[in-house]
């Protein structure tokens, strides 16, 4: 990143911060609700855990809330779901379509560990582990995962992943604060208009989650 780009960067982080503390603040009503759906819906937890590569490769837990029934990831497909998965419960279906399953994630930004807007932050071995990206690819991992993300506003899951990737890449060598409003509208967008958050199965299947 240029020197300019940096300081853009540092600026985010901190507004991060302060916009993830405000959201948690006004969605703690939501959180309670959707908490009770999901209990009363299929027994298991309400926040669904899994390990994710996030910056300069560093491991974290990426929070959700489950929308899917208790250990789906050893039923079925397992780490793959197709729109019409029977593991996905009736009020996951609803959470995935709103993308109201991804707002645990504000405690993610809260850890430093990802931001409201970069590269989706990968599974461990899932395309690839870490070390199985060129040095190219890696420029990904240069800035934090995000709840939203170039890639997502460009074609989400009917994209493969070289191609999911190289956006990623675009989206670290243009950085700017200017990039990330862009992003976080069309994603609202895609949200209002209940864009699909599913895959042509044919093509590639989206991760449990």
């Amino acid at each position: 990143m240029r020197k300019s780009q940096k300081i853009q960067y540092s600026i985010k982080l901190f507004l991060d911060k302060i916009f993830a503390v405000i959201l948690l603040i006004m969605l703690f009503p939501l959180f309670i609700i959707v908490a009770i759906l999901i209990k009363i819906d299929s027994p298991g937890p309400v926040i669904f855990k899994q390990n994710r590569i996030g910056r300069n490769g560093k491991i974290f837990t990426i929070y959700k809330f489950r929308t899917m029934c208790d250990n789906a990831i050893n039923l079925g497909d397992g780490i793959f779901i197709s729109k019409n998965d029977s593991r996905i419960t009736r009020v996951g279906k609803l959470l995935r379509k709103t993308s109201i399953d991804e707002l645990p994630q504000l405690i993610n930004i809260l850890k430093s560990e990802m931001s409201f807007v970069g590269p989706r932050p990968p599974l461990e071995d899932h395309p690839y582990s870490y070390e199985d990206y060129d040095e190219i690819q890696k420029l990904r991992f240069r800035v934090l995962p995000g709840m939203t993300g170039y890639a997502q506003v460009c074609g989400r899951n009917i994209l493969t992943w070289p191609e999911r990737i190289t956006l990623d890449v675009e989206y670290y060598k243009n950085y700017s604060l200017l990039f990330d409003l862009k992003i976080i509208l069309l994603t609202l967008l895609a949200v209002i208009s209940y864009k699909g958050v599913y895959s042509n199965k044919k093509k590639e299947n989206k991760e449990v989650s």
